[in-house]
């Protein structure tokens, strides 16, 4: 489906194509952004929460990808301020630590989806256009049980507010056991 017929088909926010883009993997950030003004977007980019929150402050986006894990703080905390500046806006968060706690507290605070890395611009672009009413495909690859046990320990730990000592305390486990658990990637 070619830019246009997705335009008709899922109307832009008030009608604009200017898209934030918050990612610290500067390579990753100047590809996305290259590819995405190949695909009508206007395109700013930050590569920090602090940065982020200030431009759109400074000029609320209608569209928004944005990385979970930053340097200076979470990205969910974007999406926040993005939401409160812009109910219209359609927010996604990109992530290599995905879980699906993080992906619910996503939705709640107003992101549209969710996306693992690495996400190509076609999936990214996709997500952002799909209508509110379309749903995503599902995995083609059942959880394992090794993602299920991280799953749900990374539930607790936003449940518990990020407390490590608290979410070791719930799950009946070594809190330097659980940082070690934390500090990885999700197995697959």
């Amino acid at each position: 489906m070619n830019a246009t017929a997705t335009e008709q088909a899922h109307p832009l926010p008030a009608g604009e194509r200017t898209l934030l883009i918050v990612e610290d993997d500067r390579p990753f950030l100047a590809r996305l952004a290259r590819a995405m003004e190949g695909r009508g977007f206007r395109v700013e980019t930050a590569e920090s929460v602090e940065e982020a929150i200030a431009k759109v402050k400074a000029n609320p986006p209608a569209f928004a990808v944005i990385d979970m894990r930053l340097g200076d703080g979470n990205g969910l905390d974007v999406v926040a301020a993005i939401r409160e500046r812009r109910e219209d806006a359609r927010a996604i968060i990109l992530t290599g630590y995905g879980n699906i706690a993080t992906a619910v507290t996503a939705v709640k605070l107003g992101a549209i989806d969710y996306l693992a890395k690495p996400a190509d611009a076609d999936d990214i672009y996709n997500a952002l256009m799909r209508k509110p009413d379309e749903k995503a495909e599902p995995p083609e690859n059942p959880m394992s049980a090794d993602r299920v046990r991280w799953e749900h320990i990374q539930r607790v730990y936003e449940m518990c507010d990020r407390n490590v000592s608290e979410t070791a305390r719930r799950l009946n486990m070594h809190r330097r056991t659980l940082q070690r658990i934390l500090a990885k990637r999700a197995p697959r």
